[in-house]
């Protein structure tokens, strides 16, 4: 198996596909799994209960916490934030964190905030410092803060 992980780097989990690069200073915690010819970036956190599926770009600083689905052919952009707990307190810990997920093809841009419990559709796209309150469809362009629907994405590759 040809996977590249930075000496720096701390990858607890087996579970990291072929082909997959983790880069300077990144965490993979020991239940995580990672599909195969994935890029992850220095200064990135993954925790336990975190799918991700192939070919996905996880930009630098990005956190990615527990009950995160991430599809195939996904770019998460630097510095975008997930949240899976909608009323967080010090050492008091909800019995289930919100799902998030992130279809194939989707692309989150730089310093978004995700809320927990949101979908964003399969190769949808989210505008680079955006709020997303609500999920998004199949195939749609949002953008502002919060989100709102900006246009259809025709095939795909826009």
């Amino acid at each position: 198996m040809s996977r590249r992980i930075h000496p720096t780097a701390e990858v607890q989990t087996e579970q990291i596909g072929e082909n997959t690069q983790v880069w300077q200073y990144s965490v993979i915690l020991k239940g995580a799994k990672v599909g195969a010819d994935c890029n992850i970036n220095c200064h990135v956190f993954i925790e336990n209960d975190v799918e991700i599926g192939n070919s996905v770009t996880v930009k630098s600083g990005v956190q990615i916490w527990d009950g995160i689905r991430i599809g195939n052919h996904v770019f998460i952009g630097p510095n975008v934030t997930f949240t899976n707990d909608k009323y967080p307190r010090s050492k008091q810990y909800p019995e289930e964190f919100m799902k998030i997920i992130i279809e194939d093809g989707a692309s989150i841009g730089a310093a978004s905030v995700i809320l927990g419990g949101i979908t964003i559709g399969k190769n949808a796209m989210v505008g680079a410092g955006s709020l997303v309150t609500k999920s998004i469809p199949d195939n749609e362009l949002w953008f502002g803060s919060p989100a709102k629907f900006i246009r259809k994405i025709e095939d795909g590759n826009d």
